[in-house]
């Protein structure tokens, strides 16, 4: 009967999977929880929740949930204004409450409404400026923690505080913050079968208990089961609604986007497809269920879910195991916990803040068309110093502002824009007939037509990853392709690589100048596409393909 539900030869591989995902979430859940501002048990009290619910209702099998570097950034922003609002973390609670709760349902009503299907649209530099502005936010935010002293709660009242870094600095804690963050970085040198992150902070942690240094602590975290925190949401004054609707919506929105993205990482080592929607609605039931037990919201972890999947998890238990796991350490280990210095953490944070940060989109910042440029430093700067809400509204209106101007630009030029289309190589072009009777079975032709723009990217590589397993190589048609934008080029990349390591040859024919301009400018020719697999008609690339598939 069971074999029905659950196919008992994935226990074991579900089990390990489980366990290796909740020891990496462990020293993460704590830290995330002290930068929330509620505590390192609301960080594990969310990991438990959103680990165990958004894997069982969720829609990726193998995904791993819990507190992420976005969500806790935004949570954190949302704790200090409650605080400020109310007087104090205890007044203020149940507005944070409400508004996690609010945000785990907006999450569910997105996945029946089908959101997820817009999520992929965001452009590139929207994205990759927000997140390098959330990652910014963690490391300056954890600056003076790392140094044993207490912080302000904005990145800006950190930078003007900076003076009192030099001359109160507890030097025990920069070094117990130091060896922390060496062991992060060093230690997979030596294994990686033990998470880093787990080993540096019980040395670390260790190390200050033994050699009795005076560094700040966690402080007590409770024991026991967690209790219902839902008494005083009904009477939050009116003033305090707006805000609650606003981080609710940001909450829903990011955690969406981090979850999906974290979902298509997993397809991608399972060769699985999840279910948006379903994920959206396990995310939304998972975030309820930690708010109402006074949790962080959280949402597909990356990290946890990789070593989930390389560990041999293969279902929805595995998520499950992992939250129990988390369960297990807050029953029995919490005074152990409360032993860990804050410094610690900082150690642990500030190397994931600079992973979140996009150094390849940060990188080729001179390389992309300035439009694109512009809009990613414009929203990092926002969300690093500003409002996360006003950065992606304002990113996304000016991205979309900036793509209409330039269409209009080529419109007026005469040069053809529309829309991506023809990409199942079905209809050959007239050039192309000989070719196509020849080698129908053994190449596609991809025709592509008009910008290659962030509207496109995401049907483009579900276009993609829907290729026959027989082929042997791909023709990229871009004759009227007059522009590409940075998610474009990006998406190009990506679909470039994963094709070449299936080693499938790749070549490009009718590159017009700006799209080779940033081809060549990133390196995709001829790094990844040699010169002599880029044409400037049909026939040349005929000619050449058919000496190789001769020759093979």
């Amino acid at each position: 009967m069971l074999s029905k539900f659950y196919n008992l030869k994935n226990l074991k591989g579900d089990f390990t999977g489980g366990l290796v995902a909740g020891v990496v979430a462990l020293p993460l859940a704590l830290a995330f929880g002290v930068q929330s501002g509620m505590g390192a048990t609301a960080g594990l009290y969310g990991a438990i929740a959103v680990g165990i619910f958004a894997a069982l209702f969720g829609g990726t099998e193998t995904q791993a949930s819990g507190p992420t570097g976005p969500m806790t950034v935004v949570s954190a922003t949302l704790v200090a204004l409650a605080i400020d609002a109310t007087g104090s973390l205890e007044n203020g609670f149940s507005i944070i409450v409400l508004t996690f709760l609010l945000g785990g349902l907006f999450q569910i009503i997105f996945g029946f409404l089908n959101i997820a299907s817009y999520v992929k649209y965001f452009p590139y530099p929207v994205v990759s400026g927000f997140m390098s502005g959330v990652g910014l936010i963690i490391i300056i935010l954890q600056i003076f923690p790392f140094a044993g002293l207490s912080s302000a709660k904005s990145t800006v009242a950190v930078i003007s505080d900076l003076p009192r870094l030099f001359s109160e600095a507890n030097l025990q804690a920069l070094l117990l913050g130091g060896i922390t963050v060496a062991v992060y970085y060093l230690f997979p040198k030596i294994t990686k079968a033990i998470p880093s992150a787990l080993v540096a902070l019980i040395a670390a942690s260790l190390i200050a208990f033994f050699f009795k240094m005076d560094v700040p602590l966690i402080g007590e975290i409770p024991s026991g089961l967690p209790s219902l925190q839902l008494s005083g949401i009904l009477e939050i004054p009116t003033e305090s609604l707006g805000l609650v609707f606003e981080y609710a919506v940001v909450l829903a929105v990011l955690g969406s986007i981090d979850s999906l993205l974290t979902s298509v990482i997993a397809d991608n080592m399972t060769k699985t497809k999840h279910n948006s929607n379903r994920e959206l609605i396990g995310q939304g039931i998972g975030n309820m269920i930690a708010a109402a037990i006074g949790g962080i919201p959280g949402a597909g972890a990356t990290k946890g879910t990789v070593v989930n999947i390389n560990a041999g998890g293969r279902t929805r238990l595995s998520g499950v195991f992992h939250g129990l796991f988390l369960l297990a350490v807050l029953l029995g280990l919490g005074q152990l916990a409360s032993q860990i210095p804050l410094c610690v953490l900082a150690g642990l944070l500030i190397p994931i803040g600079f992973k979140i940060v996009d150094f390849k989109g940060l990188k080729h910042l001179r390389k992309v068309p300035k439009s694109d440029a512009f809009v990613l430093v414009l929203v990092l700067l926002i969300t690093t110093f500003g409002s996360l809400i006003y950065a992606v509204g304002f990113g996304l209106a000016l991205a979309c502002l900036l793509f209409m101007k330039k269409s209009g630009d080529m419109s007026e030029q005469g040069l053809e824009v529309g829309r991506v289309s023809d990409l199942d190589g079905s209809q050959p072009w007239t050039d192309e007939q000989e070719f196509y009777d020849q080698y129908k079975d053994k190449v596609i032709v991809k025709h592509l037509y008009g910008s290659l723009f962030f509207g496109f990217t995401s049907y483009f590589k579900d276009q993609i990853k829907a290729l026959p397993d027989d082929i042997v190589a791909v023709i990229f048609r871009m004759d009227r392709v007059p522009y590409m934008d940075q998610s474009g080029l990006y998406a190009l990349e990506d679909v470039i690589f994963d094709l070449r390591e299936q080693d499938i040859e790749v070549l490009i024919v009718g590159l017009k100048e700006q799209p080779r301009d940033m081809l060549e400018s990133v390196e995709i020719i001829p790094d990844l596409v040699p010169e002599e697999d880029v044409f400037e008609d049909f026939d040349d690339s005929f000619h050449s393909l058919k000496g190789k598939l001769k020759a093979s």
